[in-house]
């Protein structure tokens, strides 16, 4: 049926060339114009459907845009800087600093003879340390060098965009005069703070002593007996100290010394003599200064002496007031004189003191 319709439409093609020919041959213009443009149409018209319906079935290809590929990444340029001063948080303190500037331009095409990129970059990174090293302690150098490894460890414009840079290999110092100020300033901040807890310990205990042990006497006595270990006799040996210690701790007069010298060395001691201080008195007093272990052996060679030496007297007094006059002498404690008396044969004392009486 196709091949059909493609014979009848050759034959219109052909009949209506032949007529078209004859017009133009024959007709006068102003009648085969018009008849050679309906015809022109009419041949045309079908092509341009079948056309039509095959590109309609044709399935049509997505069309795809062109992007040209990026430009090759430049390859950054160093430029080392050595030990460029940076403010610290301290007056006329500066770090060093040095690192190695990785930096490349932003812009394709500039004119060098107008432009320093290196220096941009090199000002770039140094704006950009300057803004941590003043805020930051001197002596903390070590510490803002990783600091400042991380800030400037990526690419970052300038102010101007014509560049981008970064910093590697960063070293923060400090001069070495400066290290040894700090140093010595270190030093003198350490001794203030051990010498101000050491001048509150002492004023604490000032403070504990004199408003607390030395208040009175009784306070003072509590104390001792605390340090003594509750040894009362020998808290009672020191009452006459702690009453003259805690008079003096108060800036009031002194007792007399003998008003607790003369308190029996023995709880079941005699009481002193009325008549004011005597020599049994003294030698009391005398022992409650020292810590003998043969207490009562230095006693009785002491009264042994005293009476040999023409004082019997005080030297009953003195065992009866130690409580040692109905005791046995103590081993070695008698003291040997010969018969003519506390002199020697010779007149020379016992001791072997040449010395005339």
């Amino acid at each position: 049926m196709s091949s059909g319709r493609n014979t009848v439409m050759i034959y219109l093609y052909v009949v209506g060339g032949l007529l078209l020919a004859g017009l133009i041959t024959f007709a006068p213009r102003q009648i085969w114009l018009p008849a050679l443009a309906a015809a022109l149409v009419a041949g045309a018209a079908p092509p341009i459907r079948a056309m039509i319906r095959r590109r309609a079935s044709t399935p049509t290809e997505p069309t795809t845009l062109y992007v040209p590929p990026p430009p090759p990444p430049v390859e950054p340029r160093q430029h080392r800087v050595e030990n460029v001063p940076l403010p610290s948080e301290e007056d006329d303190y500066d770090f060093l600093f040095s690192a190695t500037i990785l930096w490349s331009p932003l812009q394709r095409t500039w004119d060098d003879r107008r432009v320093n990129p290196e220096a941009l970059a090199v000002n770039a990174i140094l704006k950009r340390a300057q803004k941590i090293t003043e805020h930051r302690e001197p002596s903390r150098a070590s510490l803002v060098a990783h600091e400042l490894g991380g800030f400037l460890g990526s690419m970052e414009p300038d102010p101007t965009d014509c560049v981008q840079a970064m910093a590697e290999s960063i070293q923060v110092t400090l001069s070495a005069e400066d290290q040894e100020r700090l140093n010595k300033l270190a030093a003198v901040r350490k001794d203030k703070v051990v010498w101000e807890h050491g001048r509150k310990y002492e004023q604490s205990k000032r403070e504990y002593l004199g408003e607390d042990v030395l208040k009175d006497t009784g306070s003072a006595v509590v104390w001792w007996l605390v340090k003594n270990d509750d040894h009362v006799e020998r808290t009672v040996n020191d009452l006459g100290l702690l009453a003259r210690l805690t008079s003096a701790a108060n800036n009031r007069e002194l007792p007399e010394s003998n008003g607790y010298a003369s308190m029996p060395f023995e709880p079941f001691g005699e009481t002193p003599s009325p008549n004011g201080s005597s020599p049994v008195d003294h030698l009391a007093a005398f022992l409650r200064t020292i810590d003998l272990r043969e207490r009562d052996l230095f006693t009785h060679q002491v009264a042994l002496l005293v009476g040999n030496y023409g004082q019997p007297d005080v030297a009953d007094e003195l065992l009866r007031r130690f409580g040692l006059s109905d005791s046995e002498p103590p081993r070695d404690a008698e003291v040997p004189q010969d018969d003519d008396g506390p002199n020697g044969p010779d007149g020379s004392q016992p001791n072997g003191w040449d010395e005339e009486i």
